[in-house]
């Protein structure tokens, strides 16, 4: 079942990339990335938000995900915040949303 979430719509170009918004969630059990019923990306990680490690491990976790280096990752907004906008500089919006549809899951709402 697809959600129809358009994700060319949740990418927008910057300066030398594109970037696009995520809700982080410290503290996870497991590190994941998945969609939520209402378009928004969310991103668990394992880190504790002290001290930037929840930042360090969502930019390393991303990395991986995006399959780009660490180094072209960037929060460009909401450093202090779960909601945080992210630079990816070197890809085009339309490269990020292809790698972004494959990796998000959509967030389901069974008890199990």
């Amino acid at each position: 079942m697809t959600t129809g979430v358009n994700h060319a719509s949740v990418v927008s170009a910057h300066a030398h990339g594109s970037a696009f918004s995520v809700v982080v969630v410290p503290r996870a059990a497991r590190a994941s990335i998945q969609q939520r019923a209402d378009g928004a990306i969310q991103v668990r990680v394992t880190a504790a938000p002290v001290d930037g490690a929840a930042n360090a491990a969502l930019l390393r976790f991303l990395a991986d995900v995006l399959d780009v280096p660490r180094s072209r990752l960037e929060i460009i907004s909401g450093a202090s915040s779960r909601h945080k906008r992210i630079n990816v500089d070197g890809v085009t919006p339309a490269e990020l949303a292809t790698r972004l549809q494959a990796a998000l899951h959509p967030i389901t709402d069974s008890a199990g």
